[in-house]
């Protein structure tokens, strides 16, 4: 048989389609033909996924085509943002971002200059370019900060537009904060919900080691920007495998290495292996994009580097913190892989006992034997949690772990190219990597370090709860959610514990608080679900609210819905209140748990912004006991005022240095100098809210002899530095760049930095020393600096903080061993150092770095052996332009 039909054209509708159109299906709830709908089974809706597609922002100009036009609209678009989000965003990201700029902007001129040593090479940048390219400690350009100078380069060029002052050089890190908070934002939301971005945000805002860093002069600020950068590149070059982004990735490596050197690159291997994974195009054309990002990383880190390496020695400064003037060696040994095994040559610390410099007293028994981290803690796998660190940046560590393992397996069987799986892979490689080999390393390690954690966790913690909170009405994810809080206000409580006495009713409200509201997340969720399930079985058709949870779901205000929607039209009075005042329920538990789960972050990250922050080694937030090391050195209970009190160390109390002054008094970082310093040298010891001490007795060495803080410069000494110093190379010269630091930013003059921070640099010999004085290049010697493995000011008259020294002032500031015009101290000695309690080179270390027979020392001792010594505001000077005694 044979059959055939007819088709149309293609194009054309069929002929009889008009006469058939499809049957009307009864709305839901009413009788149709085969009888109410009732009667037949509904099958349960799909469950909506975790972390849905959203739609990527517009690649090219945005907004109207012509310059002018975009200029005029600017405004409104920044403003309003991405039309697809909901209105509120953009005003909450922009009132976020403001928010940020006050916090870190708020008293920043507090903490004086801060680190001195960086300050001082600030200064120098500020009016030499020689200075400014190579990031020398002293315009005269003598040696150079034992970093490379990119994160200098902002704070020098503040410093040459609003003229050299403590805002000045601390504003550019404040502003640093507001950009990575941006940044993280931006990175955060290319593929999450904008909750998950302000949630990014606020929470890495209220790190409290990123409040004292980014209101800070180290070059921490900027390595965390600029390595926030790169994981946004990242993040955009995975989505479309874009050469181009990838590229921008290296660049942000390569000046993060310029920012500081090897630590850039912990979070390299993992953005490596995350590409080569998850992007989006084949295998080979990945490979030779990685290896395009690796040579815009080379290039935009080693210009520099290239430069100061064939430029001779003797047309540049030393490299400080080297041991052969080579920054390729500072940038594997002392700076690289000796922060990593402990080997350090010329550092302070490292091998395996804890060591205490000149004056520290170990604890009863000797220096404690420690597991791998010699004098800077013990290492292992919770040290990120332990002691201080803990309450640096582990609050919401836990809840990240947590986070990261979920995000994990609910994406584990998405698309290998899903852009939600390789953000859970970018931030957690940048956790993982940077955590354990802050855990492990056996070197120099400080508790600011973990600053650059920050951004990772608050990245988990945001892009985690996004997921979680979409999915609330669902009760597995609820008991995570509620799970994940809990244990996130209990383990606040724990590190609130460590610091009993700072504001002892938060401990208490933070964890009743979170658990209260971890117990209302559990139970309101799923039962706001349930009631609309009972809703839409009695046939209520459900109509989405007019201030729902946006576009995308993103649980935004008002967003107290199950499933996105939380307005019900035509139900029954009682059903639709009960849905409703569960989901707002739920609501008001979500609120009430982030205020709980930030609350004991944000309250240390306040007390740290009201307290100044100066020298070498700081910490955030209140006291804490149980810390180890001198990072850990904090002002323990029964601190007074006179230096009296006591620090912990290792949970223990020891004493504190006996040169270096450490006042535990109420007073107040020095402020109100003369000429350009922010202080004049005349604050008192202390500072508020239990921060450290860190200027020594006037003219004497700061803290732990002088390798911590800087020395306390009178105004007498900073104007005996100023007479004639545009006749002078260098002003004068003293041991160690913390004190040198001291009085350069007090004269406003170059101070040569003998043997750089450790005072262990072999940076000049006696005899090209003894050439500069011959060719008078050098005006004054300052004595009394100290230095790892030395003793200054001590003898039989006791040390210079007794005020016993040549160089010593009793506590009333005045000095009674001053020199008579004779070269005579009034007691008949001898002014240059053979009398009793005149400052002599120590014998803590018979040699090697920072002992007798190490360059620096020997200089000292040729000083004051052959020149007069004269003592002005506590100091004591020696005019190396007279003729020598002998």
């Amino acid at each position: 048989m044979t059959t055939t039909s007819f088709s149309p054209p293609a194009g054309e509708p069929w002929p009889e389609a008009a006469n058939y159109p499809p049957p009307q299906l009864p709305p839901a709830g009413q009788a149709g033909p085969a009888g109410p709908a009732a009667d037949v089974p509904q099958a349960r809706p799909a469950e909506p996924p975790l972390y849905p597609e959203f739609p990527l922002p517009p690649v090219g100009p945005k907004g109207p085509a012509s310059w002018a036009d975009r200029l005029r609209t600017l405004p409104a678009r920044t403003w309003r943002g991405r039309a697809e989000d909901p209105r509120w965003v953009r005003p909450a990201l922009l009132a976020l971002l403001a928010a940020t700029a006050v916090l870190y902007l708020w008293g920043l001129s507090a903490s004086g200059w801060a680190n001195a040593f960086y300050s001082a090479a600030v200064q120098a940048g500020s009016e030499s370019w020689k200075a400014f390219f190579y990031g020398s400690s002293d315009a005269g350009n003598f040696i150079t900060v034992d970093k490379p100078p990119l994160a200098l380069w902002p704070m020098a060029l503040s410093a040459r537009v609003f003229g050299l002052s403590s805002w000045s050089v601390l504003a550019p890190q404040a502003l640093m904060a507001v950009a990575t908070v941006a940044t993280l934002y931006a990175t955060v939301r290319r593929r999450f919900s904008p909750l998950a971005g302000l949630l990014a945000g606020v929470a890495l805002a209220l790190t409290p080691v990123a409040a004292l860093m980014f209101r800070f002069n180290n070059p921490d600020a900027l390595l965390v920007l600029l390595l926030t950068l790169a994981a946004y590149g990242l993040v955009r070059a995975t989505e479309t495998a874009s050469t181009r982004w990838l590229v921008f990735t290296g660049a942000m490596f390569g000046l993060a290495f310029l920012t500081k050197t090897l630590q850039a690159f912990l979070v390299l291997p993992a953005f490596a292996v995350v590409y080569l994974v998850v992007a989006p195009t084949g295998l080979w054309r990945r490979v030779r994009q990685l290896l395009a990002g690796g040579l815009a990383m080379v290039v935009a880190g080693g210009w520099w580097v290239a430069v100061v390496e064939l430029v001779p020695a003797s047309a540049r400064p030393y490299v400080g913190g080297s041991q052969d003037n080579s920054f390729l060696s500072l940038t594997f040994g002392y700076n690289g892989l000796g922060r990593l095994n402990g080997n350090e040559t010329g550092s302070v610390g490292g091998g395996n006992r804890a060591r205490f410099p000149a004056g520290m007293e170990a604890p009863a028994g000797g220096a404690p034997t420690v597991r791998g981290g010699g004098g800077w803690g013990e290492t292992g796998i919770t040290r990120m949690f332990d002691g201080n660190i803990g309450g640096q940046i582990a609050w919401l560590m836990p809840a990240a772990l947590v986070l990261l393992l979920f995000g994990l397996w609910a994406t584990r069987r998405y698309a290998r190219t899903d852009t939600a799986r390789s953000a859970f892979l970018v931030w957690g490689g940048w956790l993982v990597c940077t955590a354990l080999t802050f855990s492990f390393m056996s070197g120099i390690f400080h508790e600011y370090y973990t600053v650059a954690l920050a951004p990772a966790v608050a990245a988990l913690v945001g892009m985690g709860v996004d997921g979680l909170w979409r999915a609330r009405h669902r009760l597995p994810y609820a008991a995570v959610l509620a799970g994940t809080l809990a244990v996130t206000v209990s383990w606040a409580f724990v590190l609130l514990g460590r610091s009993s006495d700072f504001l002892p009713w938060l401990r208490w409200t933070v964890l009743v608080g979170g658990l209260v509201s971890a117990v209302a997340l559990a139970a309101a969720g799923p039962l706001a679900a349930r009631l609309a399930q009972r809703e839409s079985a009695r046939g209520v058709q459900a109509a989405p609210d007019a201030q729902g949870g946006g576009a995308h779901g993103d649980g935004g205000p008002g967003a107290d819905d199950a499933h996105g929607v939380n307005g019900v039209n035509g139900a029954p009075r009682n059903g639709r209140q009960g849905h409703r005042l569960a989901g707002r329920l739920t609501t008001v538990a979500g609120l009430a748990g982030a205020a709980a789960a930030l609350g004991g972050p944000a309250a240390y990250a306040v007390d740290t912004v009201n307290t100044a922050h100066t020298g070498s080694i700081v910490t955030a937030g209140p006291a804490v006991a149980g810390g180890f090391g001198p990072g850990a050195m904090r002002r323990g209970p029964g601190g007074g005022p006179g230096g009296e009190g006591m620090f912990w160390i290792n949970g223990q109390q020891v004493a504190p240095p006996q040169d270096g002054g450490q006042g535990g008094g109420p007073g107040t970082p020095p402020q109100g100098g003369r000429g350009n310093r922010p202080g004049g040298g005349q604050g008192t010891g202390g500072l508020p809210g239990g921060g450290q001490s860190v200027y020594g007795v006037m003219g004497g060495p700061g803290g732990m002899g002088g390798l911590l803080n800087g020395a306390k410069v009178s105004d007498e000494a900073a104007a005996l530095l100023e007479q004639d110093a545009d006749r002078y190379r260098w002003a004068a010269a003293t041991s160690g760049s913390q004190n040198a630091a001291s009085y350069q930013l007090a004269s406003g003059v170059p101070v040569m930095a003998l043997g750089g921070f450790n005072s262990t640099d072999p940076s000049l010999t006696l005899s090209a020393f003894q050439q500069y004085v011959k060719e008078g290049k050098v005006h004054w010697f300052i004595a009394g600096s100290g230095g790892p493995g030395r003793t200054v000011g001590t003898g039989a008259g006791g040390t210079g903080a007794d005020g016993a020294g040549a160089g010593g002032t009793t506590p009333d500031g005045t000095t009674p061993n001053s020199t008579t015009p004779d070269g005579t101290s009034p007691d008949g000695t001898d002014a240059n150092g053979s009398g009793p309690g005149a400052p002599t080179a120590g014998t803590a270390a018979p040699s090697g770095p920072g002992s007798a027979d190490s360059p620096t020392a020997q200089i000292e001792s040729w000083v004051t052996s052959h020149y007069t010594a004269r003592t002005v505001g506590g100091s004591t000077f020696y005019d190396l332009t007279q003729p020598p005694t002998s």
